[in-house]
């Protein structure tokens, strides 16, 4: 580990309360890697979150600061904006970006993107003489997977792989992203990163408006309501995405895999780009979806071939017994059926990614980093997360 590791750091994360930025938070405030290593630890939400609702611990390093828009005013108005609203900013050594504005308009949400991410990290770097490193979370749409059939880029999916072809090159956000900190960066005393995660597995305290792994708590605590224990459970997707390769990347994993990354500026930095997943090995849903709905007291199959189940669709037609669940077990209103929740995007990521889009792990495990988890280590957490946050019963 680089020399300064252990030094008491400031880490600043910018969407805090999302699927990958509430576990960044959460491991920091429960010492990863190390007791000693986090000094401060800034929670930047877009949407207000109290300490009880967020489940972080209570922790007097911990600041949740909610309500900075990230893209209104001046860049001078924004530092300042920023400077009244974090105690100590001029101490921040380490900054991840993790927010993601999400919308329906492509073109808005890339300006968006690009402005944000740009706005930000130009504050801190102007308001903090201490900082050391960056981050800055991608993912596999680098690899084009979102592109579908149109993908090209043959698995293993490596960091090396060339960027995409036009046109889908100018249709990316994260290229201007990388491209403005590339440049940035140039003359900066601190460094940078980038991480690929494939599809994020994760826990989220306030609605989120893609979250695979509360949508599957969501159906599965459903159905089993619905059908008993042990009752037969397919998979509401796709024969061709049942048996495709992938690798699951869990926020918790995440979360420890950039930590690490982030600690050693001098091997880690320098623009490189690392995926980030739980386990070095791909699976298919194949593999995960009996173990999935084995914690639920569930028996799971493949899909029915003439009978195929969709997750929104399920929930959509059984909400009067969900209704029923929430006052029945005390849950948490309205989540199953948030309007913060893009509708649909169940069905896009369990039928349309139907190909095989496994990751070449090698070069994060060569940094050092040992820890792998299993499917129910890293799924069997965001249950039980969710049980503990009355999301399911």
């Amino acid at each position: 580990m680089d020399s300064n590791a252990h030094n008491s750091k400031h880490a600043i994360i910018f969407g805090a309360s999302g699927v990958t930025g509430w576990a960044f938070v959460n491991e920091m405030l429960h010492d990863y890697p190390s007791p000693g290593t986090w000094g401060r630890v800034t929670a930047m939400t877009n949407r207000p979150l109290s300490l009880k609702d967020s489940m972080w611990p209570a922790d007097e390093r911990l600041n949740i600061v909610s309500g900075v828009d990230l893209l209104e005013d001046s860049q001078e108005q924004l530092d300042m904006t920023i400077k009244k609203a974090v105690p100590n900013v001029e101490t921040v050594t380490h900054c991840y970006y993790l927010a993601f504005k999400a919308g329906k308009d492509m073109m808005q949400e890339f300006r968006d993107a690009e402005a944000m991410f740009r706005r930000s990290v130009t504050s801190i770097d102007r308001l903090s003489p201490e900082l050391v490193f960056v981050v800055l979370q991608t993912g596999a749409k680098m690899y084009g997977c979102h592109l579908l059939e149109n993908h090209y880029l043959e698995p293993p999916l490596t960091e090396t792989l060339p960027r995409l072809k036009q046109p889908y090159h100018d249709q990316l956000f994260y290229h201007p992203q990388l491209d403005w900190l590339a440049d940035y960066a140039k003359d900066k005393n601190w460094t940078w990163c980038e991480t690929r995660p494939d599809i994020i597995i994760g826990f989220v305290p306030n609605n989120n408006f893609y979250s695979l792994g509360t949508m599957i708590g969501i159906f599965l605590a459903l159905f089993m309501e619905v059908n008993g224990k042990g009752a037969e459970c397919s998979f509401p997707g796709s024969m061709k995405s049942w048996r495709a390769k992938s690798n699951d990347s869990s926020s918790d994993m995440i979360a420890r895999q950039t930590i690490h990354l982030s600690l050693r500026p001098e091997s880690c930095g320098n623009g490189n780009a690392y995926n980030v997943a739980d386990h070095p090995d791909y699976e298919t849903w194949e593999t995960k979806w009996p173990q999935l709905c084995s914690y639920f007291d569930l028996h799971g199959v493949s899909p029915h071939p003439s009978e195929p189940l969709e997750v929104r669709s399920y929930i959509s037609k059984n909400l009067p017994q969900w209704k029923k669940m929430e006052q029945q077990y005390g849950l948490k209103k309205g989540v199953a059926d948030s309007d913060l929740t893009y509708q649909g995007f169940e069905y896009f990521l369990l039928t349309q990614f139907d190909f095989d889009r496994q990751y070449d792990m090698s070069k994060l495990y060569n940094t050092g980093f040992q820890e792998k988890r299993s499917i129910m280590e890293s799924w069997g957490l965001v249950f039980d997360r969710m049980r503990e946050a009355k999301i399911i019963p």
